[in-house]
């Protein structure tokens, strides 16, 4: 029998590129895997884990980010989708993500829950204090530039007037209260001692008893000056406690919103004087929205400005009229009290303190007892 040659043998044996034998099994399945993978990705760029090819265990393939050789495409990442096995026990975990055979990830069907926008409580900070920065530049400037005589300002000529004479009469009070503090309190060492005198003439009535009647008259004498005098002192003392309150709280509130009113003046001149300016300037692209931002602010402070103006009108209608009516009643109430007191008039200063209804203090009411001292 004739033997096959050895050229013969060894022609049936494949030979891959390198020289190495090639595995027949091996070579058809990566064969086969080339086919199942997208274009562009070869199998040297694809890793292989696996616990077993049984069909009840997951297998994973991670595509790598390689290019392939001669191909221009961008490299795609592949996803293997798991087996059905692996897929049932992922959703009886409850997970949130199904995988359907087409290999792309859903979300189940469920409550979705929006979140709002996180608002930062420092950028809110710093933007209202660049605001406030802003506002403080702009009215420092207006005041600066009213000052030079550069910058121009909004003037209500029969308000300033208004507020001028507020201002002026608000001093004059002050300096009545002063004299009638200084007037009450000589009143008060004047009784005091008028009631210390009388005290020693009743003594001397019962020591001397030569001028026993001498001293007693200059004693009563004392004493019911010192009476009056505590009368007198009552209804100073209320003259001075009602300018009060009409000086330090009635005339101080609506001095309190003239001030507002001329800080919201200031900055409506600061916000009129920056349109102002923006009007003069070229309207472009640019310019617009700035001259657009400046309207807008330029209104809000204008509508301020004329709240403002209006709420002090209104309120130094009511001032004057409660002025007039409580300093009337008060000079009323001075006038008989000190021209009653010097006529000697005792009944006409008792009569007059009933009028305006004026309760004296008996003198050592307010003294604290003697169990209260201990």
């Amino acid at each position: 029998m004739a033997q096959e040659s050895p050229k013969n043998s060894a022609a049936e044996i494949p030979v891959t590129s390198n020289g190495q034998l090639e595995d027949s099994h091996e070579h058809g399945f990566n064969r086969d895997l080339k086919c199942s993978l997208p274009v562009g990705l070869g199998l040297s760029e694809t890793k292989i884990t696996s616990h077993g090819f049984d069909g009840a265990k997951e297998g994973v393939v991670e595509a790598g980010q390689f290019p392939s050789k001669g191909s221009s495409a961008s490299p795609k990442s592949s996803v293997i989708s798991p087996s059905n096995a692996a897929a049932s026990r992922l959703a009886g975990q409850g997970c949130d993500l199904i995988i359907p055979t087409g290999g792309r990830a859903q979300q189940k069907s469920g409550p979705v829950v929006l979140a709002d926008e996180v608002k930062n409580p420092a950028m809110e900070k710093l933007e209202l204090v660049r605001k406030w920065s802003l506002n403080t530049y702009k009215c420092t400037r207006q005041i600066i530039s009213e000052k030079l005589g550069r910058g121009s300002r909004t003037v209500d000529l029969e308000l300033e007037a208004q507020i001028d004479i507020l201002r002026d009469n608000k001093k004059k009070y002050e300096n009545i209260l002063r004299l009638a503090q200084t007037l009450s309190t000589q009143l008060f060492q004047m009784v005091h001692t008028q009631r210390q005198l009388g005290d020693a003439f009743a003594d001397l009535s019962l020591k001397s008893l030569e001028l026993h009647e001498e001293f007693g008259y200059n004693a009563d004498t004392q004493k019911l000056l010192a009476k009056n005098g505590e009368t007198l002192l009552g209804a100073i003392n209320f003259f001075i406690a009602s300018v009060t309150t009409l000086v330090n709280k009635t005339i101080e509130d609506t001095l309190l919103t003239v001030k507002q009113y001329e800080s919201a003046r200031i900055e409506y001149d600061a916000y009129r004087t920056d349109l102002e300016e923006l009007n003069l300037g070229p309207r472009d692209a640019n310019t617009l929205p700035k001259i657009e931002q400046s309207q807008q602010l330029f209104q809000v402070h204008k509508e301020k400005y004329d709240k403002m103006r209006n709420d002090v009108s209104i309120k130094l209608k009511f001032l004057e009229e409660n002025k007039v009516k409580v300093l009337h009643n008060q000079l009323v109430l001075f006038h008989n009290a000190i021209a009653a007191y010097f006529a000697g008039n005792q009944k006409q200063l008792e009569q007059t303190l009933k009028q305006f209804h004026i309760k004296l203090k008996t003198p050592g009411a307010d003294a604290p007892s003697w169990l209260e001292e201990q």
